[in-house]
């Protein structure tokens, strides 16, 4: 642990004091939870706020395109073996955010702090963290967070020389060229479903070669590290070889892989992976992702998808029986307002599926349903979606700012 315990001067203590102000009034006028409003203002009044907060914490920071969420989660839980821990588990991972979050540790001993992509590095230069996890880096929201490449290049300049045990994904060459410029990294073969974003060399744009589940660049050499935790099958292989049983109440793959780096995590800190996996069991669901609901007498499950890659992923939950399926996406400030990206999601996975479409930009996923001759049917909202939905539970899709409106409307 930070050897430090300070308590904070009384500037900090004063900033806040004035956050949770703010952010009670919010709650109280009913504009949500007010950790960022609230973070804001503690900012605000003292700008160095957020590095007093971490100074008495070993902080993980987790970063990603997709399942940064999650993995925060689940690294939450196998850390608490060790001690308290506060977390942004909610997901207000910019600076505001992440401020409000330590606003709150009282006697925590670890920070586990989810990160938006692009404010990793100046997040990571504040809190000093003892471990940072990179997950992947794959197109989404580029009018906000730009192209994946220069994504990469700020994470590797922004963590170069960095003291952080850094635990990456091996499978992924943007994140591994983002890594390469730290001293002590922890290589994890997570798996990349999504290759999209990975066809060119990161370090000199040559042509990515992939043989099997390997990858490396035939002009300048760069290539896939040997890694040291690997995700196989059910199971996760530690750095002796030793193999442990994944048993999460999350689905899919994809959470298996975000398992297993949370697992190399939580033994840089000292939990050992059966305790580590053991506590991640208790996890069923996160910010509402995977919840079942009823609605309308209804069974509905709820998945977040919000680019390319996390569609991918989520098509891999629904495989099977034709369920009925509700595609819902909006295109506000928070999801980005570029829909380009749903030409590069592969919808004729769904073939089959009855399927319903609504949301702010239901006509935009519709004309792209239409092109991938999928049948559909649109729908003015979620009610009327799941009246014409035939028998059997719903599997309801959707991007950011159409989740929260569905868990508004159909959760409990």
């Amino acid at each position: 642990m930070s050897g430090n315990t300070e308590p904070l001067p009384p500037r900090a203590k004063l900033a806040v004091t004035a956050g949770k102000a703010a952010a009670a009034v919010s709650r109280a006028a009913g504009r949500g939870s007010g950790s960022v409003i609230g973070g804001k203002v503690a900012l605000r009044l003292d700008p160095d706020l957020l590095a007093k907060l971490a100074q008495n914490l070993d902080v993980v920071l987790v970063s990603a395109t997709n399942g940064k969420t999650t993995t925060t989660r689940l690294i939450a839980e196998a850390l608490r073996a060790a001690g308290p821990v506060v977390s942004n588990a909610l997901g207000a991972n910019m600076p505001a955010g992440i401020t409000a979050a330590l606003a709150g540790s009282g006697e925590a001993r670890y920070g586990v702090i989810e990160v938006d992509e692009k404010y990793l590095a100046a997040v990571a230069r504040d809190v000093t963290p003892k471990a940072i996890a990179l997950l992947n880096l794959s197109r989404d929201q580029l009018d906000r967070a730009a192209e994946t490449r220069m994504l990469a290049e700020r994470w590797r300049e922004g963590l170069s020389g960095s003291k952080a045990v850094i635990v990456a994904n091996a499978d992924d060459p943007l994140v591994v060229w983002a890594a390469s410029s730290s001293p002590n990294v922890v290589w994890v073969a997570a798996g990349q479903e999504w290759k999209d974003d990975a066809w060119s060399c990161p370090a000199c744009g040559g042509v990515m070669q992939r043989p099997g589940d390997d990858w490396f660049c035939g002009e300048c050499g760069f290539r896939r590290p040997t890694p040291s935790w690997a995700l196989s099958g059910d199971h996760v292989l530690d750095p002796h070889g030793s193999a442990w049983p994944i048993r999460l109440q999350l689905p899919g793959r994809a959470n298996k892989a975000n398992a297993t780096t949370s697992a190399a995590v939580a033994a840089a800190f000292g939990v050992p992976p059966q305790t580590a996996l053991e506590r991640m069991y208790s996890v069923t669901a996160v910010a509402g992702r995977y919840d079942v609901v009823s609605f309308q007498g209804r069974e509905i499950r709820l998945l977040l998808a919000k680019n390319p890659a996390g569609w991918l992923e989520t098509f891999s939950l629904i495989d099977g029986p034709p369920a009925p399926v509700i595609l819902a996406v909006n295109a506000r400030g928070a999801d980005g307002t570029d829909t380009s990206w749903l030409w590069d999601v592969d919808y004729s996975r769904l073939a089959g599926h009855p399927i319903c479409v609504i949301g702010d930009r239901k006509l935009d996923l519709a004309v792209r349903l239409e092109v991938a001759g999928v049948d559909f049917q649109v729908c003015e909202n979620a009610a009327e979606a799941v009246r014409q939905c035939p028998p059997g539970r719903i599997e309801a899709i959707a991007n950011y700012t159409a989740f929260q409106d569905l868990r508004r409307i159909v959760g409990n």
